[in-house]
């Protein structure tokens, strides 16, 4: 039987990574993943995400659930939606969506992805 596995709160060992230049929008946002969980195939993902204050294009190819920790974060999609999500807001983005992420104050969430 597999171990159940325990999401941190934070990162602690985990080195942040600037957004790749052909990506970013605004800002120098460095980011750090802590990727603690993911099944045999790969298609289902879980952990810890940290970001800085920026912003930068996105397009999901996954199914991602976030739960934010701390800060603020602004999702814009590219047909104009936007919407804010703050520390204790839980959201799902879909596969599909493209846009810009914009971390608005440093920020921290739990994700699961699945990508069949």
């Amino acid at each position: 039987m597999p171990p159940i596995v325990r999401l941190p709160g934070h990162i602690d060992h985990a080195p942040r990574q600037p957004v790749d230049s052909d990506r970013l929008v605004k800002g120098t946002p460095r980011q750090a993943i802590d990727n603690v969980y993911a099944s045999a195939d790969q298609a289902f993902q879980c952990g810890v995400w940290e970001g800085e204050v920026g912003a930068w294009r996105v397009r999901y190819t996954e199914h991602e659930l976030c739960h934010m920790l701390a800060g603020r974060v602004r999702l814009t999609g590219d047909d104009g939606t936007e919407a804010v999500f703050a520390a204790g807001d839980s959201f799902v983005i879909p596969a599909g969506f493209r846009g810009i992420w914009e971390v608005i104050e440093p920020a921290r969430k739990l994700y699961a992805v699945y990508e069949p």
